[in-house]
This record gives structure tokens, C-alpha cells and sequence, in this order.
């Protein structure tokens, strides 16, 4: 069994493995038959969690919900696994620390799976490129730009385009530049010969840097033929995105976040699996 913290420890037959499971998901209709997921959420999560609590139920196991605050409490996370394990088959976490997801997976037998932290976002990654396979055959030769500061999202692209071997460039004012990724502050320079162009929405204090940022339906209009907008939810019209660009044919739409239910999926069966 194989945890899945970073999509950087897998190499991309092992990552292509799991989007050939989420292609015949339904060949897996009761593997999780008789499991128990222990998942560990903030209250505020909405598509990831739901996307795992119901695919969970789908595969015919079983879904036990603890607010990830659980996990900051005084007795040590060797002692709180060392005993959850003899009831868990799998735990799926979303903490801002990668480290406590780094520890719970070195202590226990079951696979840790990583929802979310400060430095990365593997399933969501997953479930985007999955979901622009199914719209481009050239997924892994285009280019990809993302546009916005560094944070999670931004660190998770940068993840992604290693482990895939993507080209990524980034969009920014100079300070908010991600460590190691081509780095450009025009806009428009930027998104010229562009295929795939992500966002992520923009802290309320550093708004006032990102105005120059915001992507159109004007400005998409400068990336190659045929390119798409793919915007992180929550995304904010009027802000890193405009009100045009996500009415057009540019925006992916809400159904490219419904492959999120089978790459989760996929990643349960690929992690109980191997």
C-alpha cells in the first residue's frame, strides 16, 4: 500500500496507472466493500470532501468525518494512528502542514492521502489534468501558464508540471514569483503561445498588485487557438478572473470538477492496490 503526499514520488506511468483506473471506475464497483476511510476536514471544505465522502460510498465502504483540528491535540501522532490503524483501512487529510502528513504516513501501514496542505493540492491536481486529457490529446506537450501569486495552488502546478513534465510558466508581480518556475510580469507577453492558463483567487491584501492580472475574454484571445481558462474554485469575478471570460467557451465549466469523484476514487484503489 502507497500513501499519496506528492505527486513528486510518483513517476508518471504511476500517475498515467491512475488515470487508466478512473477510466473504468466502474469495473470497481465494491472495492471498498467491508472498508473504513478515516477522512480529517475542516469544517469550510466543500468539493473535496464531498468528492471523497461520495465516491467512498460508491466503492461500498465506509466514511468517518473528523475535523482535522483533531489531529493538534497533546497525545503524539504515533499514539493516535498507532491504535486507528487496527480500525482504518485508509485516512485522507486535508492540514495546512505537510510535515503532520509526512509523520502519520511514517508511523502507520495504511495509506495517508493528501487533501490539501499549504504547499500542495496532489488530488486536485490530478483531477485538472485528468480532466484536459479529455479535452486535449496534447496535454502533455502544451504549455500551461499559471497567473497569481505563490501559495498552494501555484506550488501545486509546480508540482505537477515536475512530475508530469509539463511546461509551466508563471504570471506575477516580481515578489510573488514561485522559487524555480519561468517567471514573467506582463500579462499579456505571457500568455502569447499559451495553451492552458490556471488561476487561483487572490488574498484580499495584495488584491491592489494583482489588478494589472485580471484575466479576459480579450486577453484570452492572445493565447494559441484554442486554448482554455482554468479557473481554481472558489474563483472571484471581477477579481483574478473577469465576469466576460467565465460566460465565454474559454472557461472549462463547473463539469471539468466532476472527474474529481473518479480520480479520488482512482487514487483510493491505486493506493489499496499497490
Amino acid at each position: 500500500m502507497r500513501s499519496f503526499i506528492r505527486l513528486t514520488d510518483f513517476n508518471i506511468s504511476d500517475l498515467l496507472e491512475i488515470f487508466q483506473i478512473a477510466d473504468n471506475i466502474d469495473k470497481y464497483p465494491n472495492f471498498l466493500k467491508g472498508k473504513t476511510i478515516v477522512m480529517f476536514f475542516p469544517s469550510n471544505s466543500i468539493r473535496t470532501r464531498v468528492s471523497f465522502e461520495k465516491g467512498i460510498y460508491l466503492l461500498g465502504g465506509q466514511s468517518i468525518l473528523f475535523d482535522s483540528a483533531t489531529l493538534e491535540k497533546k497525545e503524539d501522532i504515533k499514539d493516535v494512528f498507532g491504535y486507528l490503524q487496527n480500525w482504518a483501512d485508509a485516512v485522507v487529510v486535508r492540514h495546512k502542514d505537510i510535515n503532520l502528513l509526512d509523520k502519520i504516513s511514517n508511523v502507520t501501514d495504511i495509506p495517508v492521502i493528501n487533501a490539501l496542505t499549504d504547499e500542495n493540492h496532489p488530488c486536485e491536481m490530478m483531477s485538472d489534468l485528468y480532466s484536459i486529457s479529455k479535452l486535449r490529446s496534447s496535454y502533455l506537450g502544451d504549455e500551461y501558464l499559471f497567473v497569481g501569486a505563490t501559495g498552494n495552488v501555484g506550488k501545486a502546478w509546480k508540482e505537477a508540471s515536475k512530475a508530469f513534465s509539463l511546461s509551466l510558466s508563471q504570471c506575477s508581480p516580481s515578489e510573488y514569483a514561485i522559487l524555480d518556475v519561468k517567471h514573467g510580469n506582463n500579462l499579456l507577453d505571457s500568455i502569447k503561445n499559451k495553451d492552458i492558463i490556471c488561476t487561483d483567487s487572490i488574498p484580499e491584501e495584495i488584491l491592489d498588485d494583482f489588478k494589472e492580472y485580471q484575466i479576459t475574454k480579450d486577453i484570452m484571445k492572445q493565447a494559441n487557438k484554442g486554448a482554455i481558462l482554468n479557473p481554481c474554485p472558489p474563483f472571484y469575478r471581477g477579481e483574478e478572473v473577469s465576469e466576460d471570460v467565465i460566460d465565454s467557451d474559454f472557461f472549462v465549466g463547473y463539469t471539468f470538477k466532476n472527474n474529481l469523484l473518479r480520480i479520488q476514487q482512482a487514487i483510493l484503489i491505486y493506493c489499496l492496490s499497490h
